[in-house]
């Protein structure tokens, strides 16, 4: 097939440090090339892939202040790059959100849209709603709890697959915690250190701290960084992330949020590392409770089970990893759906035509 994928631009594809987006969508375009099919990539012009790549900008936009102020632009830019090359595919593949939407209206190539934002904000749910002809892929299937009221066009479930090649196995336990992201309210940092006090481990804290979330960071999170048990490192490469879950003893989630999936739970898996969860949004369906890790209804719950991570087999959780969130499981699932969109889906602009139609009868 030739495909044409589009990526974020707020960071590189994939990222040198933090980015769940990019990380998934390099894997993805990479594991695509891998079983013979013809890739292009609509990504930053720093972006490293298999596939062809159409540099959109020359920077992520979260590195470039030239953008800072009006981030869209150069989305709208992408947008007639898409348009513009649309002869040469037989599907594109958005992972732009919302923003790829209105470029549904006038292409003449089926386009299909992987949502990867929580769906809960009432501005997704107008902005859904509006196209609701719109070919939509879940990255969990708790991510369309919000939205279920909606009649949208799922078209499947496909959770997101990284390549086992750069995360290191260790089957013996660290003797730290670790919690990895980013340094934001519903991301739960400060309860990771409620955490780790309460279970009498150190805990070792590699996130970005976003400029939306400075005052936050300095005001409730920076104190918390004096204590003698608490490591905080900031972002990290690929490679130090994976020697930092390698030698843990367990990654710590507290996201009290709709969670629409968690990628680091699936590079703790990787690496064999158990995790710790809040039961929020897709945990239950990434975390396999008393097999890959713990998921807990409150933080104290939460500190509760760290002891108990000793009894579990590091093992079983490589063993889930290589089961259920790999590329190659990951292009499998969306091959099927290039495949099933392609021999039944009309096109959006169609499907939209005929909607209103209908609507209006």
């Amino acid at each position: 097939m030739r495909i044409g994928l589009v990526s974020t631009l707020v960071e590189r594809t994939p990222p040198h440090r933090y980015g769940g987006t990019e990380r998934v969508v390099a894997a993805l375009a990479d594991g695509l090339v891998r079983r013979g099919h013809a890739v292009t990539l609509f990504a930053t012009g720093d972006s490293a892939t298999a596939a062809e790549l159409v540099p959109v900008v020359e920077r992520p936009l979260w590195h470039n202040l030239d953008y800072r102020g009006e981030p869209t632009w150069p989305v709208a830019r992408q947008l007639a790059m898409v348009a513009a090359r649309q002869a040469d595919f037989d599907i594109i593949h958005s992972h732009q959100d919302h923003q790829f939407l209105p470029l549904l209206f006038g292409l003449d190539t089926l386009a299909i849209t992987t949502l990867h934002s929580r769906l809960d904000l009432v501005e997704y749910r107008d902005v859904l709603a509006a196209y609701s002809f719109a070919p939509l892929v879940s990255i969990s299937d708790a991510q369309r709890v919000h939205v279920r009221d909606l009649q949208l066009n799922w078209l499947a479930t496909v959770h997101n697959g990284l390549d086992p090649a750069p995360y290191t196995y260790s089957e013996k336990p660290g003797d730290y915690l670790v919690f990895l992201g980013r340094m934001s309210p519903e991301k739960g940092p400060e309860a990771a250190v409620r955490i780790a006090i309460e279970a009498g481990m150190p805990l070792r804290m590699a996130a970005k701290v976003p400029e939306s979330d400075r005052a936050y960071f300095e005001s409730v999170v920076a104190p918390l960084l004096k204590l003698p048990s608490i490591e905080f490192t900031g972002e990290v490469t690929a490679r130090e992330k994976a020697a930092l879950l390698a030698g843990a003893y367990a990654l710590i989630f507290p996201a009290d949020w709709p969670e629409p999936f968690g990628l680091s739970l699936i590079e703790a898996m990787a690496s064999g590392t158990p995790q710790v969860a809040l039961r929020r949004g897709a945990i239950p369906e990434i975390v396999e409770d008393g097999v890959t890790g713990f998921v807990c209804d409150t933080i104290g719950k939460m500190a509760a089970a760290v002891p108990r991570v000793a009894a579990l087999d590091r093992a079983a959780s490589r063993r889930r990893f290589l089961e259920r969130f790999t590329t190659d499981v990951m292009v499998d699932r969306h091959v099927s759906v290039y495949e099933q969109a392609l021999s039944s889906e009309p096109l959006p602009r169609v499907a939209a035509r005929q909607l209103w139609e209908k609507d209006r009868a």
